[in-house]
Protein backbone atom coordinates (compact mmCIF):
# COMPACT_ATOMS: atom_id res chain seq x y z
CA UNK A 1 0.00 0.00 0.00
CA UNK A 2 2.68 2.52 0.97
CA UNK A 3 4.82 1.67 -2.06
CA UNK A 4 1.83 2.15 -4.34
CA UNK A 5 0.94 5.40 -2.63
CA UNK A 6 4.46 6.79 -3.04
CA UNK A 7 4.56 5.66 -6.65
CA UNK A 8 1.26 7.34 -7.48
CA UNK A 9 2.35 10.53 -5.75
CA UNK A 10 5.50 10.59 -7.88
CA UNK A 11 3.51 9.95 -11.06
CA UNK A 12 1.10 12.71 -10.05
CA UNK A 13 4.00 15.14 -9.63
CA UNK A 14 5.35 14.26 -13.05
CA UNK A 15 2.19 14.36 -15.14
CA UNK A 16 -0.96 15.76 -13.54
CA UNK A 17 -1.72 19.48 -13.35
CA UNK A 18 -4.07 20.23 -10.45
CA UNK A 19 -6.60 23.08 -10.49
CA UNK A 20 -5.91 26.30 -8.54
CA UNK A 21 -2.59 24.99 -7.23
CA UNK A 22 0.98 26.31 -7.11
CA UNK A 23 2.86 24.10 -9.56
CA UNK A 24 6.09 24.24 -7.54
CA UNK A 25 4.25 24.04 -4.25
CA UNK A 26 2.45 20.92 -5.37
CA UNK A 27 5.66 19.31 -6.59
CA UNK A 28 7.13 19.81 -3.12
CA UNK A 29 4.06 18.74 -1.17
CA UNK A 30 2.67 15.93 -3.29
CA UNK A 31 -0.94 14.86 -3.67
CA UNK A 32 -3.31 13.59 -0.99
CA UNK A 33 -4.83 10.64 -2.79
CA UNK A 34 -8.35 9.53 -1.96
CA UNK A 35 -9.40 5.92 -2.38
CA UNK A 36 -13.06 5.52 -1.46
CA UNK A 37 -16.04 7.26 0.13
CA UNK A 38 -19.36 6.45 1.76
CA UNK A 39 -21.98 8.79 3.19
CA UNK A 40 -20.18 11.66 4.94
CA UNK A 41 -16.77 9.97 4.95
CA UNK A 42 -13.82 9.72 2.57
CA UNK A 43 -10.90 7.34 2.97
CA UNK A 44 -7.43 8.17 1.71
CA UNK A 45 -4.85 5.78 0.24
CA UNK A 46 -3.29 5.27 3.67
CA UNK A 47 -6.62 4.07 5.09
CA UNK A 48 -7.34 7.24 7.09
CA UNK A 49 -11.09 7.96 7.35
CA UNK A 50 -12.18 11.60 7.38
CA UNK A 51 -15.44 13.45 7.84
CA UNK A 52 -15.94 15.54 4.73
CA UNK A 53 -17.48 18.79 5.96
CA UNK A 54 -17.12 20.39 2.54
CA UNK A 55 -18.99 17.91 0.31
CA UNK A 56 -16.03 17.47 -2.01
CA UNK A 57 -16.05 20.98 -3.47
CA UNK A 58 -19.48 22.24 -2.33
CA UNK A 59 -21.04 19.58 -4.57
CA UNK A 60 -21.61 16.07 -3.13
CA UNK A 61 -24.91 17.21 -1.61
CA UNK A 62 -26.45 13.71 -1.41
CA UNK A 63 -23.36 12.16 0.16
CA UNK A 64 -21.05 9.53 -1.26
CA UNK A 65 -21.96 6.02 -2.37
CA UNK A 66 -25.61 6.41 -3.35
CA UNK A 67 -26.26 3.05 -5.03
CA UNK A 68 -29.29 4.23 -6.99
CA UNK A 69 -27.14 6.81 -8.79
CA UNK A 70 -24.57 4.16 -9.72
CA UNK A 71 -27.34 1.91 -11.04
CA UNK A 72 -28.91 4.67 -13.14
CA UNK A 73 -25.52 5.64 -14.57
CA UNK A 74 -24.62 2.06 -15.45
CA UNK A 75 -27.98 1.42 -17.10
CA UNK A 76 -27.73 4.60 -19.18
CA UNK A 77 -24.15 3.80 -20.25
CA UNK A 78 -25.29 0.40 -21.47
CA UNK A 79 -28.35 1.77 -23.28
CA UNK A 80 -27.11 5.05 -24.76
CA UNK A 81 -23.73 6.33 -23.53
CA UNK A 82 -23.69 9.43 -25.73
CA UNK A 83 -26.04 11.50 -27.84
CA UNK A 84 -25.10 14.79 -29.40
CA UNK A 85 -27.39 17.76 -29.11
CA UNK A 86 -26.26 19.03 -32.49
CA UNK A 87 -28.19 18.47 -35.75
CA UNK A 88 -31.49 18.38 -33.80
CA UNK A 89 -30.54 15.14 -32.02
CA UNK A 90 -31.32 14.61 -28.37
CA UNK A 91 -31.92 12.00 -25.68
CA UNK A 92 -34.70 11.27 -23.23
CA UNK A 93 -32.66 11.97 -20.06
CA UNK A 94 -31.68 15.46 -21.24
CA UNK A 95 -35.25 16.31 -22.24
CA UNK A 96 -36.67 14.99 -18.95
CA UNK A 97 -34.04 16.81 -16.88
CA UNK A 98 -34.70 20.12 -18.62
CA UNK A 99 -38.42 19.70 -17.96
CA UNK A 100 -37.84 18.83 -14.30
CA UNK A 101 -35.54 21.80 -13.75
CA UNK A 102 -38.13 24.19 -15.18
CA UNK A 103 -40.77 22.64 -12.90
CA UNK A 104 -38.57 23.20 -9.83
CA UNK A 105 -36.86 26.50 -10.64
CA UNK A 106 -38.17 30.04 -10.02
CA UNK A 107 -41.19 30.64 -12.31
CA UNK A 108 -39.38 33.16 -14.51
CA UNK A 109 -37.03 30.49 -15.85
CA UNK A 110 -38.54 28.40 -18.63
CA UNK A 111 -35.66 27.24 -20.86
CA UNK A 112 -32.48 25.24 -20.14
CA UNK A 113 -29.09 25.00 -21.82
CA UNK A 114 -26.78 22.28 -20.44
CA UNK A 115 -23.04 22.77 -19.90
CA UNK A 116 -20.25 20.71 -18.32
CA UNK A 117 -19.99 22.74 -15.10
CA UNK A 118 -20.26 26.14 -13.48
CA UNK A 119 -17.53 28.07 -15.28
CA UNK A 120 -18.86 27.29 -18.73
CA UNK A 121 -22.41 27.90 -17.52
CA UNK A 122 -21.33 31.47 -16.72
CA UNK A 123 -19.53 31.72 -20.07
CA UNK A 124 -22.68 30.50 -21.82
CA UNK A 125 -24.81 33.03 -19.95
CA UNK A 126 -22.46 35.83 -21.03
CA UNK A 127 -22.58 34.75 -24.66
CA UNK A 128 -26.35 34.45 -24.68
CA UNK A 129 -26.74 37.86 -23.04
CA UNK A 130 -24.47 39.53 -25.62
CA UNK A 131 -26.38 37.78 -28.38
CA UNK A 132 -29.72 38.81 -26.86
CA UNK A 133 -28.96 42.53 -26.76
CA UNK A 134 -27.55 42.45 -30.28
CA UNK A 135 -30.65 40.59 -31.44
CA UNK A 136 -33.14 43.05 -29.92
CA UNK A 137 -31.37 46.09 -31.32
CA UNK A 138 -29.44 47.25 -28.25
CA UNK A 139 -25.84 46.50 -29.31
CA UNK A 140 -24.42 49.10 -26.94
CA UNK A 141 -25.24 46.97 -23.92
CA UNK A 142 -21.92 45.22 -23.40
CA UNK A 143 -20.85 46.04 -19.81
CA UNK A 144 -21.19 43.45 -17.03
CA UNK A 145 -21.15 44.08 -13.28
CA UNK A 146 -20.44 41.60 -10.48
CA UNK A 147 -19.40 41.73 -6.82
CA UNK A 148 -16.02 42.06 -5.16
CA UNK A 149 -15.10 38.71 -3.53
CA UNK A 150 -17.46 37.03 -5.99
CA UNK A 151 -16.67 33.77 -7.74
CA UNK A 152 -18.12 32.94 -11.15
CA UNK A 153 -15.59 30.46 -12.49
CA UNK A 154 -12.07 30.33 -13.89
CA UNK A 155 -12.57 30.13 -17.65
CA UNK A 156 -11.49 32.80 -20.13
CA UNK A 157 -14.53 35.05 -19.58
CA UNK A 158 -15.94 33.90 -16.26
CA UNK A 159 -12.64 34.50 -14.44
CA UNK A 160 -12.98 38.23 -15.08
CA UNK A 161 -16.37 38.34 -13.40
CA UNK A 162 -14.75 36.47 -10.52
CA UNK A 163 -13.14 39.01 -8.20
CA UNK A 164 -10.41 37.02 -6.45
CA UNK A 165 -6.75 37.78 -7.06
CA UNK A 166 -5.57 34.24 -7.73
CA UNK A 167 -7.86 34.04 -10.76
CA UNK A 168 -6.67 37.36 -12.21
CA UNK A 169 -2.90 37.24 -11.68
CA UNK A 170 -1.05 36.78 -15.01
CA UNK A 171 -4.30 35.98 -16.85
CA UNK A 172 -4.98 39.56 -18.06
CA UNK A 173 -8.43 39.76 -16.51
CA UNK A 174 -10.80 41.40 -15.70
CA UNK A 175 -11.56 42.34 -19.27
CA UNK A 176 -12.44 45.95 -20.05
CA UNK A 177 -16.18 45.24 -19.95
CA UNK A 178 -16.12 43.51 -16.55
CA UNK A 179 -16.69 45.62 -13.44
CA UNK A 180 -17.20 45.07 -9.72
CA UNK A 181 -18.97 46.75 -6.84
CA UNK A 182 -18.34 46.15 -3.11
CA UNK A 183 -19.56 42.95 -1.53
CA UNK A 184 -22.47 43.01 0.98
CA UNK A 185 -20.18 41.85 3.80
CA UNK A 186 -21.93 42.68 7.09
CA UNK A 187 -18.97 41.76 9.33
CA UNK A 188 -16.66 44.16 7.49
CA UNK A 189 -19.10 46.62 5.93
CA UNK A 190 -18.09 50.32 6.08
CA UNK A 191 -21.70 51.13 7.01
CA UNK A 192 -21.81 48.62 9.88
CA UNK A 193 -23.82 45.43 10.13
CA UNK A 194 -27.31 46.95 10.17
CA UNK A 195 -29.21 45.00 7.48
CA UNK A 196 -31.04 48.02 6.05
CA UNK A 197 -27.81 49.99 5.79
CA UNK A 198 -25.94 47.14 4.07
CA UNK A 199 -28.77 46.70 1.55
CA UNK A 200 -29.03 50.43 0.89
CA UNK A 201 -25.28 50.65 0.37
CA UNK A 202 -25.30 47.82 -2.21
CA UNK A 203 -28.22 49.34 -4.10
CA UNK A 204 -26.46 52.71 -4.13
CA UNK A 205 -23.21 51.13 -5.36
CA UNK A 206 -25.02 49.36 -8.21
CA UNK A 207 -26.84 52.53 -9.23
CA UNK A 208 -23.60 54.52 -9.12
CA UNK A 209 -21.72 51.99 -11.24
CA UNK A 210 -24.49 51.90 -13.84
CA UNK A 211 -24.56 55.71 -13.93
CA UNK A 212 -20.78 55.79 -14.32
CA UNK A 213 -20.84 53.32 -17.22
CA UNK A 214 -24.05 54.63 -18.76
CA UNK A 215 -27.37 52.85 -18.38
CA UNK A 216 -27.57 52.18 -22.11
CA UNK A 217 -24.23 50.30 -22.00
CA UNK A 218 -24.83 47.88 -19.08
CA UNK A 219 -26.09 44.41 -19.98
CA UNK A 220 -26.28 42.47 -16.72
CA UNK A 221 -25.50 42.14 -13.04
CA UNK A 222 -24.19 38.75 -11.81
CA UNK A 223 -24.28 37.72 -8.17
CA UNK A 224 -24.24 34.70 -5.90
CA UNK A 225 -27.12 34.74 -3.38
CA UNK A 226 -24.42 33.84 -0.86
CA UNK A 227 -20.82 34.36 -1.95
CA UNK A 228 -18.98 31.05 -1.73
CA UNK A 229 -15.26 31.14 -2.51
CA UNK A 230 -15.08 34.77 -1.40
CA UNK A 231 -15.50 33.53 2.18
CA UNK A 232 -19.17 32.51 2.48
CA UNK A 233 -20.43 36.10 2.68
CA UNK A 234 -24.09 36.01 3.74
CA UNK A 235 -25.99 39.17 2.76
CA UNK A 236 -28.87 40.36 4.93
CA UNK A 237 -32.33 39.02 4.16
CA UNK A 238 -33.87 41.33 1.59
CA UNK A 239 -30.60 42.07 -0.20
CA UNK A 240 -31.19 39.72 -3.12
CA UNK A 241 -34.69 41.03 -3.77
CA UNK A 242 -33.53 44.64 -3.57
CA UNK A 243 -30.77 44.02 -6.10
CA UNK A 244 -33.14 42.20 -8.41
CA UNK A 245 -35.66 45.05 -8.28
CA UNK A 246 -32.91 47.61 -8.89
CA UNK A 247 -31.80 45.72 -12.00
CA UNK A 248 -35.35 45.76 -13.31
CA UNK A 249 -35.59 49.51 -12.74
CA UNK A 250 -32.26 50.08 -14.52
CA UNK A 251 -33.18 47.82 -17.47
CA UNK A 252 -30.30 45.39 -16.92
CA UNK A 253 -30.54 41.63 -16.68
CA UNK A 254 -30.28 39.99 -13.26
CA UNK A 255 -28.27 36.75 -13.23
CA UNK A 256 -28.30 34.55 -10.13
CA UNK A 257 -25.24 32.31 -9.90
CA UNK A 258 -26.53 29.35 -7.90
CA UNK A 259 -23.68 26.99 -8.74
CA UNK A 260 -22.96 26.64 -5.00
CA UNK A 261 -26.24 27.68 -3.38
CA UNK A 262 -28.51 25.58 -5.58
CA UNK A 263 -30.02 22.18 -4.80
CA UNK A 264 -30.75 22.48 -1.12
CA UNK A 265 -27.50 23.98 0.09
CA UNK A 266 -29.22 26.92 1.84
CA UNK A 267 -32.53 25.18 2.69
CA UNK A 268 -34.90 25.40 -0.27
CA UNK A 269 -33.94 23.86 -3.59
CA UNK A 270 -32.70 27.26 -4.80
CA UNK A 271 -31.55 30.18 -2.66
CA UNK A 272 -33.67 32.57 -4.75
CA UNK A 273 -36.70 30.99 -3.08
CA UNK A 274 -35.80 32.60 0.25
CA UNK A 275 -36.99 35.94 -1.13
CA UNK A 276 -39.21 34.88 -4.06
CA UNK A 277 -36.68 36.28 -6.51
CA UNK A 278 -37.21 35.58 -10.20
CA UNK A 279 -33.95 36.01 -12.14
CA UNK A 280 -33.63 36.64 -15.85
CA UNK A 281 -31.02 33.89 -15.99
CA UNK A 282 -29.63 31.43 -13.44
CA UNK A 283 -26.48 29.32 -13.56
CA UNK A 284 -26.28 25.96 -11.76
CA UNK A 285 -23.88 23.01 -11.52
CA UNK A 286 -22.33 21.14 -8.53
CA UNK A 287 -25.46 19.88 -6.74
CA UNK A 288 -27.21 19.29 -10.07
CA UNK A 289 -25.48 15.90 -10.27
CA UNK A 290 -24.09 16.03 -6.70
CA UNK A 291 -20.62 15.68 -8.20
CA UNK A 292 -21.29 12.19 -9.56
CA UNK A 293 -20.76 13.38 -13.15
CA UNK A 294 -19.85 16.70 -14.82
CA UNK A 295 -22.83 18.89 -15.66
CA UNK A 296 -24.03 22.47 -15.35
CA UNK A 297 -26.83 24.51 -16.84
CA UNK A 298 -28.06 27.97 -17.74
CA UNK A 299 -31.73 28.54 -17.01
CA UNK A 300 -33.22 31.34 -19.09
CA UNK A 301 -36.37 33.44 -19.03
CA UNK A 302 -38.79 33.28 -21.94
CA UNK A 303 -38.18 36.96 -22.72
CA UNK A 304 -34.45 36.35 -23.25
CA UNK A 305 -35.13 33.14 -25.19
CA UNK A 306 -37.66 34.81 -27.50
CA UNK A 307 -35.37 37.79 -28.05
CA UNK A 308 -32.59 35.49 -29.22
CA UNK A 309 -34.95 33.31 -31.25
CA UNK A 310 -36.53 36.25 -33.07
CA UNK A 311 -33.21 37.97 -33.74
CA UNK A 312 -32.13 35.67 -36.55
CA UNK A 313 -33.65 34.07 -39.60
CA UNK A 314 -35.07 30.59 -38.89
CA UNK A 315 -32.40 28.93 -41.05
CA UNK A 316 -29.48 30.48 -39.13
CA UNK A 317 -28.11 28.57 -36.12
CA UNK A 318 -27.31 30.30 -32.82
CA UNK A 319 -23.59 29.53 -32.80
CA UNK A 320 -23.03 28.36 -29.25
CA UNK A 321 -22.59 24.72 -28.22
CA UNK A 322 -20.44 22.03 -26.63
CA UNK A 323 -19.87 18.40 -27.49
CA UNK A 324 -21.14 17.17 -24.15
CA UNK A 325 -24.10 19.55 -23.68
CA UNK A 326 -27.01 17.48 -22.38
CA UNK A 327 -24.86 14.36 -22.03
CA UNK A 328 -27.32 11.47 -21.49
CA UNK A 329 -25.37 9.81 -18.65
CA UNK A 330 -24.95 13.07 -16.72
CA UNK A 331 -28.61 13.90 -17.37
CA UNK A 332 -29.76 10.49 -16.10
CA UNK A 333 -27.68 11.03 -12.98
CA UNK A 334 -29.15 14.52 -12.58
CA UNK A 335 -32.67 13.12 -12.72
CA UNK A 336 -31.89 10.57 -10.03
CA UNK A 337 -30.20 13.20 -7.85
CA UNK A 338 -33.28 15.42 -8.13
CA UNK A 339 -35.43 12.43 -7.16
CA UNK A 340 -33.25 11.86 -4.09
CA UNK A 341 -33.64 15.51 -3.11
CA UNK A 342 -37.41 15.64 -3.52
CA UNK A 343 -38.61 12.07 -2.94
CA UNK A 344 -35.65 10.41 -1.23
CA UNK A 345 -35.64 12.62 1.86
CA UNK A 346 -32.29 14.35 1.21
CA UNK A 347 -33.70 17.87 1.04
CA UNK A 348 -35.86 17.25 4.11
CA UNK A 349 -32.89 15.91 6.06
CA UNK A 350 -30.83 18.95 5.16
CA UNK A 351 -33.53 21.19 6.56
CA UNK A 352 -33.82 18.99 9.66
CA UNK A 353 -30.12 19.22 10.57
CA UNK A 354 -29.70 22.90 9.59
CA UNK A 355 -30.50 24.13 13.15
CA UNK A 356 -27.82 21.75 14.47
CA UNK A 357 -25.39 23.24 11.95
CA UNK A 358 -26.28 26.78 13.03
CA UNK A 359 -25.85 25.80 16.68
CA UNK A 360 -22.44 24.32 15.89
CA UNK A 361 -21.35 27.57 14.27
CA UNK A 362 -22.68 29.67 17.13
CA UNK A 363 -20.94 27.38 19.61
CA UNK A 364 -17.56 28.36 18.16
CA UNK A 365 -18.13 32.11 18.43
CA UNK A 366 -16.58 32.20 21.92
CA UNK A 367 -13.28 30.71 20.77
CA UNK A 368 -10.34 33.14 21.13
CA UNK A 369 -9.50 32.82 17.43
CA UNK A 370 -13.02 33.37 16.10
CA UNK A 371 -14.24 36.82 15.09
CA UNK A 372 -17.39 35.89 13.18
CA UNK A 373 -19.56 32.90 12.35
CA UNK A 374 -22.21 33.03 9.66
CA UNK A 375 -24.29 30.75 7.53
CA UNK A 376 -27.60 29.74 6.04
CA UNK A 377 -28.91 26.22 5.68
CA UNK A 378 -25.85 23.97 5.42
CA UNK A 379 -23.50 26.64 4.09
CA UNK A 380 -21.34 28.43 6.64
CA UNK A 381 -18.08 30.09 7.59
CA UNK A 382 -15.87 30.73 10.60
CA UNK A 383 -13.74 33.87 10.29
CA UNK A 384 -10.58 33.97 12.39
CA UNK A 385 -9.08 37.22 13.68
CA UNK A 386 -6.19 38.16 15.91
CA UNK A 387 -8.23 40.86 17.66
CA UNK A 388 -11.98 40.43 18.16
CA UNK A 389 -12.49 44.12 18.94
CA UNK A 390 -10.73 45.59 15.92
CA UNK A 391 -11.43 42.56 13.66
CA UNK A 392 -7.75 42.57 12.70
CA UNK A 393 -6.74 39.69 10.44
CA UNK A 394 -3.77 37.46 11.16
CA UNK A 395 -0.51 38.18 9.41
CA UNK A 396 -0.39 36.11 6.18
CA UNK A 397 3.20 35.17 7.11
CA UNK A 398 1.76 32.81 9.73
CA UNK A 399 0.32 30.68 6.88
CA UNK A 400 -2.70 29.82 8.99
CA UNK A 401 -4.85 28.40 6.15
CA UNK A 402 -2.32 25.67 5.34
CA UNK A 403 -1.75 24.90 9.01
CA UNK A 404 -5.46 24.81 9.79
CA UNK A 405 -6.23 22.45 6.92
CA UNK A 406 -3.35 20.13 7.85
CA UNK A 407 -4.35 20.05 11.52
CA UNK A 408 -7.99 19.48 10.63
CA UNK A 409 -6.94 16.57 8.44
CA UNK A 410 -4.98 15.07 11.33
CA UNK A 411 -8.10 15.46 13.46
CA UNK A 412 -10.23 13.64 10.87
CA UNK A 413 -12.20 16.52 9.34
CA UNK A 414 -12.00 18.24 5.94
CA UNK A 415 -13.06 21.87 5.54
CA UNK A 416 -12.13 24.73 3.21
CA UNK A 417 -9.38 27.02 4.53
CA UNK A 418 -9.53 30.29 2.57
CA UNK A 419 -6.50 32.52 2.17
CA UNK A 420 -7.78 35.19 4.56
CA UNK A 421 -8.24 32.78 7.47
CA UNK A 422 -11.88 31.93 6.85
CA UNK A 423 -12.99 28.32 7.25
CA UNK A 424 -15.74 27.29 4.83
CA UNK A 425 -18.22 24.52 5.63
CA UNK A 426 -20.71 22.77 3.34
CA UNK A 427 -21.56 19.31 4.72
CA UNK A 428 -23.69 16.96 2.64
CA UNK A 429 -27.44 17.21 3.13
CA UNK A 430 -27.49 13.58 4.29
CA UNK A 431 -25.46 14.50 7.41
CA UNK A 432 -26.86 13.17 10.71
CA UNK A 433 -27.04 15.21 13.91
CA UNK A 434 -24.30 13.07 15.48
CA UNK A 435 -22.05 13.61 12.47
CA UNK A 436 -22.75 17.33 12.63
CA UNK A 437 -21.74 17.43 16.30
CA UNK A 438 -18.58 15.48 15.43
CA UNK A 439 -17.66 18.00 12.72
CA UNK A 440 -17.74 20.90 15.14
CA UNK A 441 -16.00 18.97 17.92
CA UNK A 442 -13.13 18.23 15.55
CA UNK A 443 -13.01 21.83 14.34
CA UNK A 444 -12.84 23.11 17.92
CA UNK A 445 -10.05 20.65 18.64
CA UNK A 446 -8.23 21.95 15.55
CA UNK A 447 -8.61 25.56 16.65
CA UNK A 448 -7.42 24.71 20.16
CA UNK A 449 -4.27 23.07 18.84
CA UNK A 450 -3.52 25.97 16.50
CA UNK A 451 -4.08 28.48 19.31
CA UNK A 452 -1.39 26.80 21.39
CA UNK A 453 1.26 27.34 18.73
CA UNK A 454 3.57 30.02 20.19
CA UNK A 455 3.54 32.27 17.10
CA UNK A 456 -0.25 32.17 16.93
CA UNK A 457 -0.74 32.65 20.68
CA UNK A 458 1.55 35.68 20.64
CA UNK A 459 -0.43 37.24 17.79
CA UNK A 460 -3.79 37.05 19.60
CA UNK A 461 -4.83 40.23 21.40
Amino acid sequence: MLKRNRSLVDVDRDYLIHPVTSFRGHEARGATLLQSARGMYVTDMDGRELLDAFAGLWCVNVGYGQESIAEVAAEQIRRLPYATGYFHFGSEPAVRLAQRLVELAPPSLTHVYFTLGGSDAVDSAIRYIVHYFNAIGKPGKKQFIALERGYHGSSAMSSGLTALGNFHRNFDVPLRWQHHIPSPYPYRSPVGDDPAAVIAQSVAELRAKVAELGADTVAAFFCEPIQGSGGVIVPPTGWLKAMRETCAELDILFVADEVITGFGRTGPLFACEHEDVNPDLMTVAKGLTAGYAPMGAVLMSDAVYQGIADGAAPDLPIGHGQTYSGHPVSAAIGLEVLRLYTEGGILANGRHVAPRFAAGLDGLSDHPLVGDVRGRGLLGAIELVSDKTSKKRFDPALKLPERLFAEGYRNGVIFRAFGDNILGLAPALCCTEDEMDMIFARIRQTLDIILEKPDVRSAVV
